[in-house]
């Protein structure tokens, strides 16, 4: 849902460096992997680490997700993660990566990182293990290596197919420890929305995510990210009526997460609202990689030491900055909340980046509260589809939201005839 969805909130006064080696070492792509001598997974060096962190500031509330994409099934990264972390993560496989069918791709400035994820199933342009290649990236000719992710197209024709065949894998997951298991699909067609519904139900999954077009984290090529897919607002209203089919049916529908190109309170707000209530959280990625990506220019920029360990693209603070102020407490208007819950020792060491994305959590929370008094609604819980109204006749249609002067148009008869 962009800026400008066609949903209005209804006031109702009754009731690192891009995809580089360093950010690509995830999951399989750990160039420290380490395995056993059958080769399966030891260690996950850069996972572990990952998730020791999370473990760290874990209060009890929230969860960890650990994301699955072919290339992690095929290395058996899956089976790692379950037996390792399998009572503490949500293992989330995912159908489609970047909320496009392509998976995705990134950029890699290492010759021997960009052998080893050839290694490990990714495929590599130009080829690293290709003796010209490489003599060519020693003298500068080749400047980086294009690394895709491997697709997913199951030779599968019918829906019971799929569910057979994700049915086995969430099997072998369990039995190796996994005690929650998640899906995430993209912007596809109705039937393969459907099909990820009743996949996720009758599996019993904790959650299934559905990403709209204008999501993903940028590793899909620009006019792929751009132009693919289902927006966001037309998926997330399919998936209500599809949730709402199996329920008046009588049948299970698992807890929905919706993102797309979100960002603002009032679109969380328009988001958990449109799919009640089935919906139960808002993914958001871009909107949280700017302000980590802005915290950490500040800290290369404040510590020019520090500049490279954190991708800062910054020599000093722009007139921007400077204007709001020049130290972090100053500059990070959740500095101070955030230093009151981790203790002073602690918050010496948590990045800026950690900081600007604290900053817009809370940001986020307040925002939402915002749009939640003016409703009435004073629990998220209780956010519905009755909040919020379309914004022109063609949204109504596809949404079923009614149009703005036609939400209790008949209430407001009955009052103006007394």
């Amino acid at each position: 849902m962009s800026s400008c969805l066609p949903l209005m909130v209804t006031t109702r006064s009754m009731n690192g460096e891009e995809c580089s080696s360093t950010s690509s070492r995830k999951s399989g792509g750990d160039n420290k992997t380490e395995f056993n001598p059958d080769g399966s997974i030891r260690a996950l060096p850069d996972l572990d680490r990952r998730i020791a962190v999370y473990r760290r500031y874990y209060n009890g509330k929230g969860a960890l997700f650990v994301q699955l994409n072919a290339n992690d099934a095929y290395n058996g990264v899956a089976d790692y993660v379950a037996r390792k972390y399998g009572d503490f993560v949500c293992v989330e496989i995912k159908w489609g990566q970047g909320a496009k069918p392509i998976n995705g791709e990134g950029l890699i400035r290492d010759l021997d990182y960009a052998r080893f994820m050839k290694s490990r199933s990714y495929c590599l342009r130009p080829d690293p293990e290709d003796p010209a290649v490489q003599e060519a990236f020693r003298a500068g000719r080749v400047k980086h290596f294009t690394r895709y992710t491997g697709l997913t197209y199951p030779a599968l024709s019918t829906p019971e197919e799929v569910l057979a065949e994700v049915a086995a894998k969430a099997e072998q997951l369990r039995a190796n420890g996994a005690a929650r298991l998640a899906l995430k699909t993209g912007a596809f067609g109705m039937p393969d929305l459907a099909l990820a519904i009743r996949v996720a139900s009758e599996l019993d999954f904790e959650l299934l995510t559905i990403d709209g077009s204008g999501g993903g984290t940028g590793m899909s090529p620009n006019d792929m990210l751009d132009n693919w897919g289902v927006p966001s607002v037309l998926l997330h209203a399919k998936a209500h009526d599809y949730a709402f089919l199996r329920a008046a049916a009588g049948k299970k529908v698992v807890d929905l997460a919706v993102g797309g190109g979100l960002a603002k309170p009032s679109q969380a707000f328009k988001a958990l609202a449109l799919g009640a209530p089935y919906v139960k959280a808002v993914c958001m990625s871009r909107s949280f990689m700017i302000p980590a990506f802005l915290g950490c220019n500040i800290e290369g920029a404040l510590h020019p030491e520090r500049r490279e360990r954190v991708h800062g693209a910054w020599s000093a603070l722009p007139k921007t900055v400077l204007d709001i102020g020049d130290t972090p407490e100053t500059i990070f208007a959740g500095y101070h909340a955030l230093k009151e819950r981790l203790g002073a020792d602690e918050m010496a060491h948590i990045p800026y980046g950690a900081i600007a994305m604290w900053t817009m959590c809370d940001r986020l929370g307040a925002g939402l509260q915002h749009h939640m008094a003016g409703a009435r609604k004073f629990g998220v819980e209780h956010i519905d589809r009755t909040d919020i109204c379309a914004a022109n006749r063609e949204t109504a249609q596809e949404t079923g939201i009614p149009f703005i002067t036609e939400q209790d148009d008949e209430l407001a008869r009955r009052i103006v005839l007394g």
